[in-house]
């Protein structure tokens, strides 16, 4: 996963899971709840701000376009 800050939003760079496509999306967190999910906090504590399908992101790089496509 590569990380980059931007202000207040971090863009989030991952390779899907499902597709193997590198996929990117700039998301409303910061590094420190990043940290505090990597050191055993539930994903939904770290980021409560932030919907379920970013949260996915964030674990799998599946986009919710892509989860879109596969039960379309």
């Amino acid at each position: 996963m590569l990380m980059v800050e931007l202000n207040n939003t971090i863009a989030v760079t991952k390779r899907s899971r499902l597709s193997g496509e590198n996929n990117t999306m700039v998301l409303d967190f910061t590094m420190e709840q990043y940290l505090s999910w990597k050191d055993g906090a539930l994903i939904q504590d770290a980021f409560p701000q932030l919907d379920s399908g970013e949260r996915e992101f964030i674990k799998s790089g599946i986009t919710p376009a892509e989860w879109a496509s596969l039960i379309s």
